[in-house]
């Protein structure tokens, strides 16, 4: 990578991780200048405005997301619950690789949107929820889930429960983003709970009334 795209990758990176820290309307860029050890005149050597940044950070992200995405949606091999699991794996792939655009995504996204330049955010949001409720839909359809499922409550459930990982994940800790994935998989689609071997009797039995 030439020295310059490498510094500019660096000075995203900086900035993406201020963005999350402050929100976007505290942020700066004297602020980013100071964190990436520069002056703020030039810092716009390299960007006009830290509008340009964060767009530029989301984008990235949003596109390394659908590369992904579109490559597990084409799959016709995959059935529903085959193709929830790899959409939330990559999920948690781009949370370890975009943790900080992630995090910004989820808190300003809407309000973002509301701005020209990040118009783009809205038509984000839609094709992410229409990409994951087709999946639940056709996983209804086909038996794969149960059906009495609620797909747009479930799809809410799904949606903040995999992208709030990103207030909490550091790339390089103790588990790996597939790790957490499988974990997360294991408990939405198989539970928590081990099989009681108590007779079904007993299990619909009420619990008594304190006295």
């Amino acid at each position: 990578m030439p020295e310059r795209a490498a510094r500019r990758a660096e000075l995203l990176s900086v900035a993406a991780g201020v963005f999350a820290e402050l929100g976007y309307s505290a942020t700066t860029v004297r602020v980013i200048a100071e964190r990436a050890g520069l002056l703020a005149g030039s810092l716009y050597y390299h960007f006009d405005s830290k509008e340009s940044m964060l767009e530029e950070i989301l984008r990235t992200f949003l596109d390394a997301l659908w590369t992904g995405y579109d490559a597990i949606l084409g799959d016709r091999a995959l059935g529903p619950r085959e193709t929830l699991r790899a959409l939330v794996v990559e999920s948690f792939r781009e949370i370890d690789r975009h943790g900080p655009a992630v995090a910004v995504f989820q808190k300003e996204a809407r309000q973002l949107a509301a701005q020209p330049r990040f118009a783009f955010l809205t038509e984000a949001q839609r094709d992410f929820e229409d990409a994951w409720r087709t999946t639940l839909e056709r996983g209804v359809a086909d038996g794969a889930f149960r059906p009495d499922l609620d797909v747009r409550l479930a799809y809410r459930f799904l949606r903040d429960t995999v992208w709030v990982a990103a207030s909490w994940y550091r790339p390089g800790g103790r588990h790996t983003a597939d790790a957490i994935a499988g974990q997360y998989l294991s408990m939405v689609l198989d539970g928590i709970s081990v099989r009681s071997t108590i007779p079904t009797a007993t299990r619909s039995r009420p619990w008594p009334r304190p006295t």
